[in-house]
């Protein structure tokens, strides 16, 4: 991968900072502490000063309705931001590219994955799947026109379908390198493997590693994650031993002298240790974790498996992929930002790391094939019968107001069965059996097909590569500081002043994901269950999700706060002590008018009545009671 000239990692913030310093800063340092203060280091806590000190300066809202309007509040986003109009060129995508953010008046942030497709590019390809309907087969457009697929699974074991796998349909081919090249990752290094989806992928690799020889696995996670705990689940009944990484309370920064002894182990050096996974920041949180630990890790005779699946777009490109060289790499990519978000998992392998493979039957590979359209516009999947089929869609989460826990990305969807004669949604998602059928088997295309040239287009990935990652990093660093700086800005209108919100993980700061986790409290410092809150927020148009922080680690100052800040979740036989929290991501896509509609939602909350006139709402429109 190329390194960033100088020149350009100049630009990454008004102030001149490095993109990422965190690459190369030591979990201990203190041991390696500058002799002068790193000018990057200095802009960085410029940044946030600013933040803290210029936005809503020596004010605190007590009221929802005295908040500042938007225009009123933008103006002063952008006094204390100018740089932010330099992205305009997003707004401009987003306008042309992804219209239905807007026409739809939906606030979209629960979204996690890299998008293939725009909006746009469905739109337009519906249409010509309407004009093509009345044509011939040998009539239809070129496939640059039609990018959408389906999965079928694929039989077989991982490793020997890595060392003797059979060649790509072209199809498959064309979106692998699409994919490679996006995340600038070398055919010549790793293998990809298509998968069901991130679950698939964790544990696909926790099935197949060999657990006999290398027999712990730990991960650093400061949230639940559905994918995380099928892997260690697999893991376990193989024999191996789960441990994790704890995260200090309140900042969950990585306990880092207990991490330290977990990897670094007081016997003599043993060449496989077993399996170390990182994310390389929190989807929940937003906090970062210092790439060095990679290196520690391989160091002291671990494997590596690096979660890429809530890195931002072109995050990858400050990623010194070929400084650390994990073993297993895994990421997500879905087909569009805020509508419809299926797709499929994507796991890659280092090809000198195939030798620690076993030969084990290996569930969650896929195959991904071209969609060929019929005249009746009928696609028929035929799948192993023992392979779930699963379909989920944002839209209809929206429109049942069903509460959805976070999960990463996890939907993946295979593809819906156009036919003319159904109508209802839950009749289109049904495999069908009709003459004029198109046939799909596992090798995906048709032999006729074989010698076809097939030029896909992602928009998106083009779009995400046009705008760069200077530009996309700073927008979210900006519109993520500001919202978390707002949030705390929110006082119940009481003698003690207690705050509205509860940030967990960093608070304002440079280098932070653009994620935020949090809790609202009632004027009695009760907390308002996330669940709730997520309901109250889908009645906003607002999509945000929730989730469980774990692993937690309390200083013996903050005991007396321990009792009323965790709470227990027993799952069998082990007792897993959390917080659940109400979590927002912001997408490449995102803008102040999401912020904004996010904080003044929250502000709702500094009515004393706000949640009983909500419920009252529910009942007076005949729907379900919420239950608090």
């Amino acid at each position: 991968m190329d390194n960033l000239s100088q020149n350009e990692t100049s630009q990454t913030c008004p102030h001149q900072c490095c993109c990422n310093v965190s690459i190369f800063n030591s979990p201990n340092s203190q041991n390696t502490k500058p002799k002068h203060r790193n000018s990057s280091s200095e802009c960085r806590r410029t940044f946030a000063s600013s933040t803290t000190s210029s936005v809503f300066p020596n004010t605190h809202f007590t009221n929802h309705e005295s908040l500042p309007s938007f225009q009123e509040s933008f103006n002063e986003f952008n006094k204390v931001y100018p740089q932010y109009s330099e992205t305009e060129k997003v707004d401009h995508v987003r306008d042309k590219e992804y219209s239905h953010l807007s026409f739809s008046n939906h606030t979209c942030l629960d979204y996690i994955g890299i998008g293939l497709f725009s909006y746009s590019q469905m739109q337009q390809y519906h249409d010509t799947s309407k004009s093509t309907h009345r044509k011939t087969q040998e009539s239809l457009p070129q496939f640059s026109d039609m990018p959408f697929f389906s999965i079928s699974c694929k039989t077989g074991n991982l490793k020997t379908l890595l060392l003797h796998g059979g060649k790509d349909s072209e199809f498959e081919s064309a979106m692998r390198k699409r994919i490679m090249n996006y995340l600038n990752i070398s055919e010549n290094d790793y293998f990809m493997v298509f998968t069901a989806n991130r679950t698939s992928a964790f544990k696909l690799v926790a099935d197949c590693y060999n657990f006999q020889k290398s027999r712990k696995l730990l991960t650093v996670y400061d949230h639940e994650s559905e994918a995380v705990e099928a892997m260690i689940s697999s893991s376990e009944k193989r024999g191996a031993k789960a441990m994790s990484a704890e995260f200090s309370w309140p900042r969950l920064r990585i306990q880092s002298t207990k991490l330290r002894k977990m990897i670094v182990s007081k016997r003599k050096k043993k060449k496989n240790k077993g399996l170390f996974v990182l994310p390389l920041h929190s989807r929940v949180t937003g906090a970062r974790y210092p790439y060095i630990w990679i290196s520690i890790a391989k160091e002291n005779g671990w494997n590596v498996l690096v979660d890429a699946c809530a890195l931002g777009p072109k995050d990858m490109d400050c990623f010194g992929l070929s400084l650390f060289q994990p073993d297993f790499l895994i990421c997500s990519c879905y087909k569009v930002f805020g509508e419809n978000p299926s797709g499929f998992g994507c796991l890659f392998i280092k090809k000198s790391a195939t030798s620690i493979l076993e030969t084990n039957s290996s569930v969650g590979i896929v195959n991904l094939v071209q969609e060929k359209k019929q005249q009746d516009s009928i696609l028929t999947l035929h799948l192993d019968e023992e392979e779930p089929f699963y379909m989920t869609s944002l839209s209809s989460m929206i429109q049942t107001s069903q509460p959805a826990k976070f999960v990463e990305g996890e939907s993946s969807e295979i593809k819906i069965v156009e036919a003319p004669s159904v109508s209802k949604p839950s009749e289109i998602c049904e495999i069908e059996e009709v003459e004029k059928q198109v046939q799909i088997h596992e090798k995906g295309v048709k032999e006729s097909d074989k010698n076809e040239h097939f030029d896909i287009e992602c928009r998106c990935l083009d779009q995400v590569d046009s705008l760069g990652l200077l530009l996309i990093n700073d927008r979210a660093r900006y519109l993520i500081n500001w919202l978390v700086n707002s949030m705390l800005k929110l006082k119940h209108p009481n003698t003690e002043g207690v705050s509205l919100v509860t940030i967990y993980g960093p608070k304002v700061k440079f280098d932070r994901g653009p994620a935020i986790a949090f809790n609202i409290f009632d004027w009695k410092g009760e907390k308002v269950e996330p669940v709730l809150v997520q309901k109250l927020a889908d009645r906003s148009n607002i999509s945000i999700s929730y989730g469980l922080l774990h692993h937690i680690w309390f200083a013996d100052k903050y005991a007396d706060k321990k009792g009323r800040v965790l709470k227990e979740n027993k799952k069998k036989d082990n007792e897993k002590v959390g917080i659940t929290v109400v979590t927002a991501a912001l997408g490449f896509l995102a803008n102040f008018d999401n912020i904004y509609k996010l904080w003044c939602f929250v502000a709702r909350f500094l009515d004393a009545d706000f949640v009983e006139k909500e419920r009252w709402r529910y009942t007076a429109l005949n729907q379900k009671t919420v239950e608090v």
